[in-house]
């Protein structure tokens, strides 16, 4: 079922001209990356952890499915890596912190970016006024995106010219 899924999600869409799609999978190695994998051909992983251990231990996972399926790592995100606390402004790793870069350089990936715990990204999105469109609020946001572009750009030059998904 999660295949047909992706198949109608990736074939059944007019997507038009697109410069990047970017694909949010749940956490983990399961059926939904295997059949994304299986159905299209993918530029690379971004693999997005907290600081805490368990979830770092899923990211270790992750890296190591993709290796085994050729998918290349583009890095690995550490997202909630702190909250700036709104009253006092003291930083605070609520989830730990490092975690996220100290297993990208144990596994040898590229570390894009640590992402705070914001509240305002809740907010923008309600309001459909994303965080990185407010001056001064979204500089972590769109330094994580231009490095997945630069690592994006490095991988397809890498594995060389794309091929078209058709029916």
């Amino acid at each position: 079922m999660l295949h047909s899924v992706v198949q109608q999600f990736l074939r059944g869409v007019d997507w038009g001209e697109l410069d990047y799609l970017v694909i949010d999978l749940p956490p983990g190695t399961g059926d939904v990356q295997l059949s994304l994998i299986q159905t299209a051909p993918i530029t690379g992983a971004i693999v997005v952890t907290t600081p805490s251990d368990v979830s770092l231990e899923d990211a270790r996972k992750a890296v190591h499915m993709f290796h085994q399926v050729r998918v290349p790592i583009l890095g690995i995100v550490e997202n909630m890596s702190f909250l700036n606390c709104p009253h006092c402004h003291e930083r605070i790793d609520v989830f730990s912190h490092g975690g996220g870069r100290r297993t990208a350089a144990e596994m040898q990936v590229n570390f894009l970016a640590e992402l705070p715990l914001d509240p305002q990204v809740r907010i923008g999105g309600d309001t459909g006024s994303p965080i990185v469109l407010r001056k001064g609020e979204g500089e972590p946001y769109l330094e994580m995106a231009r490095n997945a572009v630069a690592r994006c750009e490095e991988a397809a030059k890498e594995s060389g010219p794309k091929i078209e998904i058709s029916e």
